[in-house]
């Protein structure tokens, strides 16, 4: 380890010892030592000092510049030299940036888990001895963006995506100087080998046709294919563009969201006989067995509850179209639940920051959740043993008709 002289002013010591601010005292100290340590690794760099004229010289100073920390002690400027011709390193410096490095990470991570700036802000400052603005919190946080950014557009080339799951919420974003709902739009597929994947988040202006045109053009674009079911809640703009989309798939009506459709149309005094009954006809074994159970519903409740009957005749169809799936895959294929887990963490997050300050801001936060959700996914256990699912889909296929020539 080099051993370096150090010279102490006799002011700094009076500063320090004498006034009532000895926290100052002891950033003019270490602003004062570190300088004299660039100093001397300069001239180890130089192999000269000053003005000296030697064989031994490897290169000329061309002053310095000033170089400002944030320490736990306060604020110092260091006036680092320049070297004609070439850069002047110190270890100093790269242990500073570790340590920095560390503190912006730390600093994402609290942004992500739902700390406020504000928070954030107050917690730094008792670390490091001075306060940080809400927007510089912010700018640090920006970091993320490319790596959100990277992650949010990759290639989905490689895989067949059987089930799609799609979903929004609406958020509060401040645009051009007013507070807007905007639609973030999410989907979760579950590739060939069963694990599920979060495929891509956009924010929309709403959730209108449109906004989900243009995730589904986006999602295509970067290479989703082999969808076979897909599975939201009933939005007009949505089924239309499902249906535009993705022709021929199978669409199944989240299952929850009928429930409660239904429910919410049918008297107080019915609700409990009438969501057991709807519940056997959707556990039913085969689509068959549950037509006849709907009959029945039908045919008890029609005087009862007319305005429900209406609906459950309306939507019965679509709520049930896992049947046709193997026994195995209902369950988890029913109902847009696993999604709805996912944007509860993001309305925890979201009740701390209550209004977005810009569209970019909600990328990068909900961005980063989902990234960080999506590896613990790739790393666990499957959501699905695809094996019966994939000879089942084989023996479904039809084969292609025999073309006879006539020569």
């Amino acid at each position: 380890m080099a051993q370096y002289q150090i010279t102490v002013d006799s002011e700094i010591l009076h500063h320090l010892f004498l006034k009532d601010s000895k926290d100052d005292g002891v950033a003019k100290l270490l602003e004062s030592v570190l300088n004299q340590i660039l100093k001397a690794q300069v001239t180890e760099h130089l192999s000269a000092e000053p003005y000296e004229r030697t064989e031994e010289r490897q290169g000329y100073r061309n002053g310095s510049y000033p170089h400002k920390l944030t320490t736990r002690v306060g604020a110092i400027t260091l006036r680092v030299p320049r070297i004609r011709g070439g850069k002047f390193s110190t270890e100093l410096f790269a242990r500073y940036q570790r340590s920095e490095q560390a503190l912006v990470l730390a600093l994402m991570e609290m942004v992500v888990n739902g700390v406020s700036t504000r928070k954030v802000a107050k917690v730094t400052e008792e670390l490091c001895g001075t306060e940080l603005s809400k927007s510089t919190v912010s700018d640090l946080c920006k970091q993320l963006d490319p790596i959100v950014t990277t992650w949010n557009a990759r290639p989905l080339q490689d895989e067949r995506y059987p089930f799609l799951i799609v979903d929004a919420m609406v958020l509060k974003v401040r645009e051009e100087g007013r507070v807007r709902a905007r639609g973030a739009l999410m989907a979760i597929g579950v590739n060939q080998e069963g694990h599920r994947e979060v495929l891509g988040l956009m924010l929309g202006d709403s959730e209108s046709e449109a906004s989900w045109n243009e995730f589904f053009s986006w999602l295509k674009s970067r290479g989703l294919c082999g969808v076979d079911l897909v599975v939201s809640d009933h939005h007009a703009g949505l089924i239309r563009s499902i249906r535009q989309h993705f022709q021929g798939v199978t669409w199944q009506r989240c299952q929850t969201h009928f429930l409660r459709n239904l429910l919410d149309a049918t008297p107080k005094a019915w609700r409990g006989d009438l969501h057991a009954r709807v519940r056997a006809c959707l556990d039913a074994p085969d689509p068959e067995t549950a037509r006849i159970l709907v009959n029945r519903v039908l045919e008890d409740f029609e005087t009862k509850a007319p305005k429900a009957m209406s609906i459950l005749e309306a939507g019965i169809e679509d709520a049930m179209a896992v049947l046709s799936l193997p026994e195995k895959y209902r369950k988890r294929l029913r109902t847009t639940n696993s999604l709805e887990r996912l944007n509860e963490e993001v309305r925890r997050r979201e009740r701390v920051i209550r209004i977005f300050p810009n569209r970019a801001s909600v990328l990068r936060l909900l961005g980063a959740l989902l990234m960080e959700v999506d590896e613990k996914w790739a790393s666990g256990r499957k959501y699905l043993d695809m094996t019966e699912y994939l000879e089942w889909r084989k023996s479904k296929e039809k084969p292609q008709p025999k073309v006879t020539r006539i020569s």
